[in-house]
């Protein structure tokens, strides 16, 4: 069983039904609107409801930031990538749209992994590929810097990324990875064909093998005094980039789109 706590963290976990749930313990000495959301959500669902005091909760949670709601659940469990490649693909009015992706190459940070994943639930990502080792786990700390948004995506472990991203390439999904020294600024690329974001690890980027499997490189150009943003910061650059690309292509739902040819798919 594994804890989940925090008032977004737990409430999209009983909206998504992505878990199955013990309990749900909530502080007695917290009453307001937006506790009481989460007890009806409780009663709806079935989830078994306990009253505790504080203390307990932050026992229960290892930290007193639980916001007075802590639920006891089963682990989360992850899909293999041929689940996230024979999922139907998105739609568009009548037309197929292209898939979106992200793969992180070893981010080890949970608030970082929980930013990036409230960032690709919002920007309509597809699917996000883990790896198993070296990476930040789908903790409470990173679920709840997800606000939740964690519970609402088609998450993949995978034990080799480069291989991974060899699978996709395979499937004529174009393996795009964010590195400064990319030649490309990440708002010329056309990202409306179906497209896996690579995003590397805290200051060191990506691996370099996965750099040499990207089709592309991308860069965000940088006007300051530092080199680069944050993992997370970037990730959100990138991302809503893509989706606005996306959104442009919405009044052509009717027609396929048609994106421009770009070399080294497969390459």
């Amino acid at each position: 069983m594994e804890i989940l706590y925090g008032l977004h963290s737990v409430e999209e976990a009983l909206r998504a039904g992505s878990r199955r749930f013990d309990h749900v313990c909530v502080a007695r000495e917290r009453q307001d609107r937006r506790l009481q959301d989460v007890i009806d959500l409780c009663r709806e669902t079935g989830a078994r409801l306990r009253f505790e005091p504080r203390d307990q909760l932050t026992r229960m949670a290892g930290t007193a930031a639980h916001q007075g709601v802590v639920a006891v659940v089963r682990a989360r469990e992850f899909l293999d990538l041929e689940d996230i490649l024979e999922a139907p693909a998105p739609e568009s009015g009548n037309a197929r749209t292209a898939r979106l992706l992200l793969a992180l190459d070893g981010v080890e940070d949970p608030q970082n992994l929980g930013a990036l994943l409230r960032t690709a639930d919002a920007a309509g990502v597809d699917g996000v590929l883990l790896t198993e080792r070296r990476s930040a786990p789908l903790s409470p700390v990173a679920v709840k810097a997800s606000a939740g948004a964690a519970e609402h995506l088609r998450l993949a472990r995978v034990v080799n990324l480069v291989r991974a991203l060899e699978q996709l390439k395979e499937r004529n999904i174009w393996c795009v990875g964010l590195d400064e020294r990319g030649e490309t600024a990440y708002d010329s690329y056309d990202f409306t064909a179906d497209t896996v974001i690579v995003l590397g690890r805290e200051g060191a980027g990506l691996h370099d093998l996965v750099r040499r499997t990207c089709d592309h490189l991308l860069r965000i150009p940088m006007s300051g005094g530092v080199a680069s943003l944050n993992v997370s910061a970037a990730g959100a650059v990138v991302l809503f980039e893509a989706a606005r690309q996306r959104r442009s292509l919405a009044p052509a739902a009717n027609a396929p789109a048609k994106p421009k040819k770009q070399k080294g798919l497969g390459s």
